[in-house]
């Protein structure tokens, strides 16, 4: 056991290296992009580079779900962990660079945005909690709902998007188009591939130490996936883009919603958004609270005092640390969280048992 868990643990580590590398590169050529192709950091921030900085999560929860025997409840617990994470990573990052002066540079037309997660992680909630069977070629309805929501969602955005432009931003970033899309397509393959030897590292560090995998996929799991999204976002900030920053973190919990769509046809166990567990409601209800709050800071970023923004950063902060203990609590173990998936060791066991009768 001991070497088995000494190979997960390093494997983990090594994809989680190569997870946050790539992760970081993506937003950095995904942001020359942005500005190659001249759209508003407002949308660029919420799609190309929310969906950049969230690959990690999409292949990972894929490479869960296709796993023998899969573990629907790990990708389950990184969407709602990362979203969770995403809004204790704005709470820190606005805090480190000025609070209110932080929150004074961000657009309100990001409330739009801001709506957008606020619903997606809310259906997913819902939708987890009524458990729907229904199902179109293997993909629920609930999943089909919720890419529908962020379809409908991301056209209001592109709407209401500011269109004088950003006069900070910077018109040169420093290589081609061409050059742009090559490298965004190369560290783009690297998170993929990596990804799913973090899942399976994953996996087997659940099995091995008795783990739940829910607990892990919320709180271990999400911690690497969303990196890529900390690196971008505390970068956006270092150079007055912080309306970029913001929507890269809004808009990756909204598209990270969209991965049980993505994830569902690769799961042949039922919905993938029905394999919720008492951990997946808490992480969802923090992540849901942190995001209304950071709603409510930006809307009122104007009329609120320093020290009164500031107090509130902190609580998101500590709010999600709180969330995070519950979790783990919560959790347990994987016998206790999900005595239904048995384990590898238990599989084998039986198999011997079986073999002896014959």
């Amino acid at each position: 056991m001991g070497g088995d868990l000494t190979v997960a643990i390093v494997v983990f580590l090594a994809s989680a290296g190569v997870v946050m590398f790539c992760g970081a590169k993506l937003a950095v050529y995904g942001d020359a992009l942005a500005s190659l192709t001249g759209w508003g950091r407002l949308f660029v921030g919420s799609l190309l580079v929310a969906l950049a900085t969230s690959l990690p999560e999409l292949s990972t929860n894929i490479s869960a779900v296709r796993l023998d025997p899969p573990n629907p409840e790990l990708a389950v617990g990184n969407v709602f962990g990362a979203n969770m994470l995403n809004m204790f990573t704005l709470s820190a990052v606005a805090l480190a660079f000025g609070g209110k002066r932080f929150l004074q540079r961000v657009a309100p037309e990001q409330g739009y945005l801001i709506t957008v997660a606020v619903a997606m992680t809310g259906g997913a909630i819902l939708f987890g909690a009524l458990r729907m069977g229904t199902n179109v070629w293997e993909v629920g309805v609930s999943s089909i709902i919720l890419i529908v929501i962020f379809v409908a969602g991301m056209w209001w955005v592109y709407k209401t998007r500011p269109t004088g432009g950003d006069d900070d931003e910077e018109d040169d970033p420093g290589m081609t188009l061409a050059k742009a899309w090559l490298f965004f397509g190369l560290v783009s393959a690297g998170v993929v591939v990596s990804g799913f030897f973090l899942a399976w590292s994953t996996d087997e560090i659940a099995d091995i130490t008795g783990i739940a995998s829910s607990t892990l996929g919320i709180l271990l799991v999400s911690l690497v996936t969303t990196m890529p999204e900390a690196s971008s976002t505390i970068a956006a900030a270092r150079m007055g883009a912080m309306d970029l920053g913001v929507a890269g973190l809004y808009g990756s919990c909204a598209f990270n919603v969209t991965i049980l769509f993505y994830a569902d046809p690769f799961f042949r166990g039922g919905v993938l958004n029905n394999q919720t567990e008492p951990a997946h409601f808490v992480a969802g209800g923090v992540a849901l609270g942190l995001m209304v709050g950071g709603l409510v800071l930006v809307l009122a970023r104007e009329r609120i005092k320093t020290e009164v923004a500031a107090v509130a950063l902190a609580l998101m902060a500590t709010t999600y640390i709180v969330g995070a203990v519950v979790v783990a609590t919560v959790g347990g173990t994987e016998d206790e969280g999900d005595s239904s998936r048995p384990s590898k060791s238990s599989q084998q066991t039986s198999m011997t048992v079986r073999t002896s009768d014959e």
